[in-house]
């Protein structure tokens, strides 16, 4: 006799991680947790994702249930960007950015009852030089609006990243791989995988 998956809830309203998360093939609940996602002093950029999922996770931990958390940032010269506050600040970004190399760091925690693991990936993303009316015309779109580092990869920046080294399902913001192992560590496994 098989005995039921616990129930997964993903710790996120990301409309990008639940497709991700739903293409993989779980079924699962959503819940976004209130918490202060601003850096402490010197903290790296994995660090503070991994800080970040965590802390995501324990805030909708609840009894008899999987919660599944996630976190991206990017880092230039080992600065954390954040999101863009607002237009200056996404433009002052996409200059950084423009004919440079960076690093995105995504952190993926899962918590059931008092368990609680983590997983991590660093890509490096190399991008080619975005012109300033590309640049204004992208931020016009508002797709860089409210994503870490100012730009969505799968999006219209594709046209300005040369090379990845690393996890591309991580630069959007959800390690996919690394995801299923962890989930399945906690009999959590996609609904055709359970149902064979």
């Amino acid at each position: 006799m098989s005995t039921a998956a616990p129930a997964l809830l993903l710790a996120s309203q990301s409309p990008r991680r639940r497709a991700m998360l739903a293409e993989l093939g779980f079924a699962f609940d959503t819940a976004a947790a209130d918490i202060d996602e601003t850096p402490q002093p010197g903290e790296t950029g994995p660090d503070f994702a991994k800080r970040m999922a965590e802390t995501k996770a324990r805030a909708l931990a609840r009894p008899g249930m999987v919660v599944l958390a996630a976190d991206t940032d990017v880092t230039l010269d080992d600065v954390i960007l954040g999101k863009p506050r607002d237009r200056a600040h996404g433009l002052d970004m996409l200059r950084a950015l423009s004919g440079r190399s960076h690093h995105v760091h995504s952190a993926v925690a899962v918590i059931h009852e008092t368990v609680m693991e983590t997983i991590q990936t660093t890509t490096r993303v190399d991008m080619g030089e975005i012109a300033p009316a590309e640049a204004e015309a992208y931020w016009a779109s508002g797709e860089p609006a409210d994503k870490a580092g100012g730009y969505a990869i799968q999006g219209y920046a594709a046209r300005w990243v040369r090379r990845i080294d690393g996890s591309l399902s991580g630069v959007i913001g959800l390690p996919m791989v690394e995801t299923v192992e962890l989930l399945g560590r906690f009999g959590v496994l996609p609904q055709q995988v359970a149902a064979a």
